[in-house]
């Protein structure tokens, strides 16, 4: 059992740094000084969900669930 828990520590641990680079990856939610003159509303900003940033945010979904569910079963000690 000790192998088991020290696989998933391992992980864990490469889960962390995967989301902790997905979320730096990411934009900023603000639109900065576009905003003023309407240019929020572009191609990409109604597309977002088909970009790349669209990618990250779902990818980074994703990892948080497996993290927090990582997390949770590393914290039961049945190991």
């Amino acid at each position: 059992m000790a192998v088991f828990r020290v696989i998933l520590t391992i992980i864990f641990i490469v889960t962390c740094i995967a989301l902790t680079v997905l979320v730096l990856m990411q934009e900023g939610k603000s639109a900065g000084l576009g905003s003023i003159g309407g240019m929020a509303e572009t191609y990409w900003g109604k597309h977002k969900g088909r970009s790349m940033e669209g990618l990250l945010i779902r990818v980074t979904k994703i990892l948080a669930v497996f993290f927090m569910v990582l997390a949770a079963i590393l914290n039961l000690n049945v190991f």
